[in-house]
């Protein structure tokens, strides 16, 4: 399944806190965007049709929650990007990021301590 990254904005709001109308959804991520409430709607059916979502009638409103769990989405667009661009392997993405300098010292330090707890693991 395919998210926008429209679509992506408006499932962070749900899976921050679920059930929402439709009215909370945009209330969360319409400002920011320059968004009006019909915008959030197309968004909230385009996800439904997608099945990302699920809808419940409450009273004259419905409640929509999330049907994808947020780890599988960002495992889902983080393999496809590394398939994409970097045949399917993490070190020439870290590679890129290094050689555009986009690399803190902090992103160092984790990627660092990330290597030796995975080094210190039994195989």
């Amino acid at each position: 399944m395919r998210i926008s990254s429209a679509e992506s904005l408006i499932m962070e709001a749900l899976w921050q806190k679920n059930p929402l109308s439709a009215e909370e959804v945009a209330a969360q991520v319409a400002a920011a965007q320059g968004w009006g409430e019909a915008t959030v709607k197309t968004l909230l059916n385009r996800l439904l049709k997608k099945k990302a979502i699920a809808a419940e009638k409450d009273g004259r409103r419905y409640l929509y929650r999330p049907l994808v769990r947020r780890e599988a989405y960002v495992q889902s667009e983080s393999q496809g990007l590394l398939d994409r661009l970097f045949d399917g392997r993490l070190a020439p993405l870290v590679s890129h990021f290094s050689q555009a300098g986009r690399l803190s010292p902090e992103d160092l330090a984790e990627l660092k301590a990330l290597i030796e707890e995975i080094d210190d693991e039994p195989r």
